[in-house]
């Protein structure tokens, strides 16, 4: 389990709320975040608890703007200490943060038909703005360390399995880190091996100043990596405090998918 460092905020989020309008259940409109307010560090690894439609996705999707915030800010500090509102950036501004700032690991991995495993890390790696021969060679470390191996890496991602796609998902999401990680269930498919080695990685970012943001769907990966939790039911925080301090108050239905 990784310390937190004392400094300023990596991520700031202050009253954030999103509301969906059904346009085909009578136009009405769904609130799935309520005023939520919390604060990364770096250092700092936050795990979202919460049973199935607490907010845990939607709010991880609001700060990297896949959504965008109905209302609130996301504050996110860059590299060069400036602060910027995330919820307020265009389109163009998020896309360059995504690419170099802020990374973001689901558990499902959009195949491409024409791509191939290490094009794809590589790829992601000079999105970060690596050079190519950079990119190439710690794209194939992530991939050893992440159990994914050479006979794999020319063959196209739409053929791969679940559990593979998902920790070559992992591999393009950390190949270089980022200020800020949010994870979505990014161990869920994994096999009991594959899945330390993904835990094992993810809590080396937080010992290197990462700042994570987290779903998990079991207590375990929680207690192993978390620093703090906030739990969420409805869209809203009803529990947020050090990670000793909350997880005896938590079962497993709380992280349940």
């Amino acid at each position: 389990m990784s310390t937190a460092i004392a400094t300023k905020p990596i991520l700031d989020v202050r009253d954030l709320t999103k509301s969906f309008v059904l346009h085909n259940i009578d136009g009405r409109t769904v609130t799935g975040l309520h005023n939520v307010s919390f604060t990364v560090e770096p250092g700092q690894h936050l795990a979202l608890a919460g049973t199935s439609g607490a907010g845990k996705s939607t709010l991880l999707r609001a700060i990297y703007r896949t959504y965008a915030p109905s209302s609130g800010e996301v504050w996110f500090r860059l590299s060069d200490d400036s602060v910027v509102n995330l919820a307020q950036l265009s389109d163009p501004e998020i896309v360059a943060l995504r690419g170099r700032q802020i990374g973001y690991v689901s558990q499902f991995l959009r195949a491409q038909p024409r791509r191939s495993v290490l094009d794809l890390v590589i790829r992601a790696g000079v999105s970060r703005g690596m050079n190519v021969a950079d990119a190439r060679e710690l794209g194939i470390l992530s991939l050893r360390r992440l159990n994914i191996g050479e006979q794999l890496w020319d063959v196209h991602t739409s053929v791969l399995s679940g559990g593979e796609k998902q920790r070559v998902n992992i591999a393009a999401g950390l190949i270089s880190p980022p200020r800020l990680l949010l994870l979505d269930e990014p161990v869920s498919a994994l096999d009991p091996e594959n899945r330390e080695s993904a835990i094992q990685l993810i809590s080396e970012l937080t010992h290197q100043g990462v700042a994570v943001l987290a779903v998990f769907h079991d207590l375990d990966a929680i207690a192993r990596l978390a620093t703090q939790i906030v739990v969420m039911q409805k869209g809203r925080i009803i529990n947020n405090g050090p990670v000793d301090q909350i997880l005896p108050l938590l079962h497993p239905g709380d992280v349940q998918p």
